[in-house]
């Protein structure tokens, strides 16, 4: 995370946190002309909706977050020139931004990619196996591949959509239909 990165988040963390939210973490994205700033929000962990199921996160909360962030990022100008705030879910390929974003989605596989290139890579996908200190531990291929965590630039978790039931493929409730995937019925 570079140091604007990181003074704007701190500087946000307790509006985001006031509102009942998290703050995930910040992307910052300078431009000649108009900067971007995404922050991602969450619920914190254990928050619970209505019947007691997990709440999430939901436009109306990243429209309040987007409101009261800007009124303060009006007031404390850390952002030289013209920028566009967006305000998101953390959503299915959730970005890891700390060590412990890592060491909660432990066993999930992620994509990262690195600052600097290690033993050739610049990019890498793989189940997160663990952190050590200040090292975040990668299965690739079989083998354990230790990145340390100045050194990754930006992850995601990858969705397993198959789990999810949302893989690509034959509807199971067309099962026995004898239509092909892909074609519907043509009108008169």
């Amino acid at each position: 995370m570079s140091e604007k990165t990181s003074e704007i988040a701190e500087l946000l963390r307790p509006t985001v946190e006031s509102l009942g939210l998290d703050l995930l973490g910040i992307e910052y994205l300078p431009a000649p002309g108009n900067a971007t700033l995404r922050l991602y929000i969450d619920v914190p962990a254990g928050g619970e909706g209505g019947e007691g199921e997990p709440r999430t996160v939901t436009i109306d909360d990243c429209e309040t977050v987007s409101r009261e962030v800007s009124a303060q990022l009006d007031v404390a100008d850390p952002i030289p020139g013209n920028y566009t705030l967006e305000v998101s879910s953390p959503g299915l390929d959730r970005p890891l931004f700390t060590l412990e974003h890592f060491a909660r989605f432990q066993g999930q596989e992620a994509k990262v990619g690195l600052k600097l290139p290690q033993e050739g890579r610049r990019r890498l996908q793989g189940r997160i196996l663990r952190v050590e200190g200040q090292t975040v531990v990668f299965e690739l291929d079989g083998n354990e591949f230790p990145v340390a965590a100045d050194n990754i630039d930006r992850a995601r978790l990858v969705p397993d959509w198959a789990a999810l039931g949302l893989a690509p493929g034959r509807n199971p409730s067309q099962k026995g239909r004898g239509a092909a995937p892909g074609r519907g019925r043509t009108g008169k």
